[in-house]
């Protein structure tokens, strides 16, 4: 087996962190992109390359990247989970909340609690058609928390 030569160089690099959390108001259910309030915040930071983890601080909705063109491909997605995960109270114990709360809580153990997305010239790295999406799986409007985490240089 040949044996590779190189130089080996060491430097040290100074890592930054910023931190935010999102106060985001979910109407009703479904697709709600942020990517915007994102991308404002992410205008102040001092990084220029890194990487952005977003968490949601909930049990009963979740975080996706998606499709942000067409609302058809938003509409399919909503329709599609909740044809999956009905609300049919006589399909489960945990009612209390009403009969969309079970529900609720197996669509966001079927998508996010958290997304990673790099960070390239301050900017986040997604794909032409991509945002990013606070997927509310409750039918009451309600505030929602989504942390921000940033490191990078």
């Amino acid at each position: 087996m040949p044996r590779l030569k190189g130089v080996s160089t060491s430097y040290t690099v100074t890592m930054r962190q910023s931190q935010h959390q999102l106060i985001l108001r979910a109407e009703k259910q479904g697709l709600l992109e942020i990517t915007n309030e994102i991308k404002d915040w992410l205008t102040d930071q001092p990084i220029e390359s890194g990487l952005l983890t977003l968490f949601i601080r909930h049990t009963s909705a979740s975080l996706v990247i998606q499709e942000n063109v067409s609302p058809d491909v938003l509409h399919d997605l909503e329709r599609f989970l909740m044809q999956l995960v009905p609300e049919n109270e006589d399909l489960y114990r945990h009612i209390e909340e009403g009969p969309d709360d079970m529900p609720a809580h197996i669509k966001g153990a079927l998508t996010q609690t958290h997304l990673n997305v790099p960070i390239l010239d301050g900017r986040l790295a997604l794909g032409r058609y991509q945002g990013v999406f606070l997927f509310e799986h409750r039918r009451a409007p309600r505030d929602r928390e989504v942390l921000l985490h940033l490191i990078g240089v």
